[in-house]
């Protein structure tokens, strides 16, 4: 089932050379949901709005589609290695030899390394699309709000907090700081601590990013 699920999904966008390793690992996404949301069929919504954007903006279609098809590819594996999926994923493609634009793409939808090409931004734009389409997860409206409000209550919860946002259904937490009660050093340990009690004190899927900025500002007016 795994394989022909595989199969199915590779000809269903007439894409070629796709490694046995990566028709195998889209089949295991078929088994996987996240916030209710079926993953290989996330993927290829991803796709397809990745190929009608790239097809508007004069691009090639087959890389978005690829790298739309390929983003989520390291959620297949993230019972076996730790880590982040994107980074996984990129992993299992680079290494089966597809396209550095593709590699880039499924790397960075998570901006956890930076932007190599313009595909890269255009899959984080057709995965927001295709998670946030109405109907697309059955989370509660509740639950969620309830979520956000947990990370930042967790997040100010800490001595020396100035703000703290989140952001990206969740993903991520923003914590701006006291720049005078907090150096460098403990601005670092502060992420790490967040992060701790976000593990111990919250349920979520995937990861959650903890983004804590430390930041000197000197304003003087020429009159």
């Amino acid at each position: 089932m795994i394989q022909e699920y595989g199969k199915e999904s590779v000809l269903e966008f007439n894409l070629q050379g796709v490694n046995q390793e990566i028709v195998t690992l889209l089949g295991k996404l078929h088994f996987r949901t996240s916030y209710s949301q079926n993953v290989l069929t996330h993927c290829k919504e991803v796709a397809l709005f990745a190929r009608m954007i790239a097809e508007e903006l004069g691009l090639d279609p087959e890389i978005a589609m690829r790298g739309g098809l390929f983003h989520d590819l390291g959620k297949a594996l993230t019972a076996e290695i730790e880590g982040p999926h994107a980074l996984i994923g990129a992993d299992v493609i680079k290494r089966c030899g597809e396209d550095a634009r593709v590699i880039n793409a499924v790397a960075a939808h998570h901006e956890e390394v930076p932007f190599n090409s313009i595909y890269s931004p255009l899959i984080v734009i057709a995965d927001t699309i295709s998670a946030s389409r109405p109907g697309a997860r059955r989370e509660t409206f509740a639950a969620y709000v309830k979520r956000l409000e947990k990370l930042e209550e967790i997040a100010h919860s800490f001595e020396g907090v100035k703000r703290a946002f989140a952001l990206q259904a969740g993903r991520e937490i923003r914590v701006v700081v006291q720049e005078e009660m907090l150096d460098d050093e403990r601005a670092m340990n502060l992420a790490r601590d967040i992060a701790r009690k976000v593990e111990m004190e919250m349920n979520f899927p995937g990861q959650i990013k903890v983004n804590v900025i430390r930041e000197k500002r000197a304003i003087e007016y020429a009159r």
